[in-house]
């Protein structure tokens, strides 16, 4: 092992070793939880998701209830709100005569909605609610928004497992010769092409596990992954956790900090699940239970 290794990795063991050991630690974990409730509680947190409008190619009607393609929530008080046409990927808004709406905080009466991908999504804005594009493989759709939904008001808080320092292990980083293009799976009964730069390694219990990340932004890495625990105590489908990028070949992973992911907590997300490779013979009994 190189000296510099050598040096990270007896930092970060004294550090593992120190912090969880003492209340410092458990501090840490409590205001990281209460940011997580704290980001899904915000006006466009994951809590103000209202609906998701896959657009048919033509002339897509936008209002309040059900006759139309795209239905407001009842907190939209006239009726028809406009029209988006959407013709090979290009998707139009108009919005009716007399009503006030921006694009991107504009007022605005006919544009063009950019899409989430590559983003950012144009944001028409109308009252408490709003509404961009998004892509999903080859499919636009709408995905509507509302400050005021009842699941945002009601939301009463997570539940966790206690914080278990055992959970909080180091794992070896091991990066492939060049990024490979993995399928993962997702609810919409497809799958997302997704950038893989490489596994993480780590022990736990005595045994060695592997996860395989993919990239959803250049910050952190991203795993998804399921356990034994999946469906008795923790979300059926599996959860989340991110991670500080590798320093010297080496990951910290804190599954007291693994995460629900969006389709827990509304219908209306597109959430990709844990491939194959990801899902982990043992019971990881830290972070976010079944609780919605």
């Amino acid at each position: 092992m190189r000296p510099g290794i050598a040096l990270f990795v007896g930092i970060t063991v004294f550090l593992i070793s120190t912090c969880a050991n003492n209340s410092g630690y458990r501090s840490e974990i409590a205001k990281w939880r209460t940011d997580h409730e704290t980001d899904l509680k915000k006006d466009d947190g994951w809590l103000t998701l209202a609906g998701l409008f896959w657009l048919k190619d033509g002339v897509n009607t936008v209002g309040r209830g059900s006759s139309y393609d795209i239905s407001l929530t009842d907190n939209f008080k006239s009726e028809k709100f406009g029209k988006i046409d959407f013709h090979d990927g290009k998707a139009i808004l108009t919005v009716e005569p007399g009503l006030e709406a921006t694009a991107d905080g504009v007022l605005a009466n006919r544009v063009e909605l950019a899409s989430d991908d590559p983003g950012p999504p144009t944001k028409i804005q109308m009252g408490s609610q709003s509404f961009y594009l998004i892509k999903r493989e080859d499919r636009y759709g709408i995905r509507l928004k509302d400050t005021a939904t009842p699941e945002r008001k009601t939301f009463a808080g997570e539940h966790w497992f206690p914080v278990d320092e055992k959970y909080l292990v180091i794992a070896s980083f091991t990066p492939f010769d060049t990024p490979e293009e993995v399928e993962i799976p997702n609810v919409l009964g497809g799958t997302f092409k997704m950038n893989s730069p490489g596994l993480v390694k780590f022990n736990l219990e005595g045994k060695e596990f592997s996860l395989q990340r993919v990239e959803e932004n250049d910050k952190q890495l991203f795993f998804i992954f399921k356990d034994s625990t999946a469906g008795s105590e923790t979300y059926p489908a599996g959860r989340f956790l991110y991670t500080d990028r590798p320093q010297n070949g080496q990951v910290v992973l804190d599954f007291n900090k693994a995460e629900n992911p969006p389709c827990a907590f509304t219908v209306f997300a597109t959430c990709p699940l844990p491939p194959p490779q990801n899902k982990l013979e043992i019971g990881i009994r830290a972070g976010e239970l079944k609780t919605h």
